[in-house]
C-alpha cells in the first residue's frame, strides 16, 4: 500500500509543473515520410485507422488499408466495433501502422457495465496488441488545455503532452497500475494547431 501511495505521490508532484512545452508543426508531411511504408523491410505492410468514418486514412502509405467504425463497409476495408467496450476484431501483431485521428478523446476513462471498466486503459492494450513488433501508432488528439478539449459534448477523455509519456511509455509504465501490459517508446511528440501529435512505436 505504502508504494502504491509513494507512486501516487510522485505522480502528482510530476504533474503539477507540467505545461505545453512541445515543438510545433505546422506540416505533418515531413512526419509521413519520415516512417513511410516503403521505408520497412516487408514484402508487404497493413495500417488500420480507428474511428475512421468513412474514409480510412493511409498516412504512411502501406499496401493494405483497413478501418474500424460503428458500422461496417466490407467495400472500403471497415470493420464494424464500439471500440468504448469491445476489442479491436483483428488478430495479434496484424498491423505496421495504426492511426487514430480525432477519436481518442471520444473513449471513456471509466465505465460501469455493470463492473468498473477502464475503457482507454484497455484500447491502449489493444492498440499495442494488434501492432506488429516495432509498429507504429499515431495519434492526432485535441491537446489539453485548449479549448477543443472541452467544447465537444462527446469528448470524455481529456489528454496532455505526459498521458503517453508517463502512462504507456517504456519506461515509467504508470498505466500498469490500472492494468496496461503494454510498452511504448515515445518516438515524437507535437502541437498541431490546438492537436496533440503523438508517434509511438510497439516496444
Amino acid at each position: 500500500m505504502s508504494t502504491y501511495l509513494e507512486l501516487k505521490r510522485k505522480i502528482a508532484k510530476h504533474l503539477m509543473r507540467s505545461s505545453i512545452g512541445l515543438p510545433k508543426t505546422k506540416d505533418l508531411s515531413a512526419l509521413y515520410r519520415k516512417y513511410e511504408a516503403n521505408s520497412l523491410e516487408a514484402e508487404s505492410s497493413a495500417t488500420l485507422d480507428i474511428g475512421c468514418g468513412n474514409a480510412p486514412r493511409n498516412p504512411f502509405g502501406a499496401a493494405e488499408l483497413f478501418g474500424i467504425d460503428v458500422f461496417e463497409n466490407s467495400e472500403k476495408g471497415i470493420r464494424k466495433a464500439d471500440l468504448a467496450i469491445e476489442p479491436i476484431p483483428f488478430a495479434n501483431d496484424t498491423f505496421d501502422f495504426l492511426t487514430a485521428y480525432d477519436f481518442l478523446e471520444h473513449v471513456p476513462r471509466v465505465v460501469y457495465l455493470p463492473e468498473r471498466r477502464l475503457p482507454f486503459v484497455e484500447l491502449m492494450n489493444e492498440i499495442w496488441r494488434v501492432l506488429k513488433p516495432k509498429g507504429i501508432f499515431f495519434s492526432c488528439t485535441p491537446a489539453y488545455p485548449f479549448p477543443p478539449v472541452f467544447q465537444d459534448p462527446t469528448h470524455v477523455n481529456f489528454l496532455t503532452e505526459e498521458t503517453f509519456p508517463l502512462y504507456f511509455d517504456d519506461q515509467h509504465r504508470w498505466g500498469a497500475m490500472y492494468g496496461f501490459t503494454g510498452s511504448f517508446r515515445i518516438l515524437e511528440q507535437y502541437i498541431n494547431g490546438q492537436s496533440l501529435i503523438s508517434v509511438l512505436q510497439k516496444a
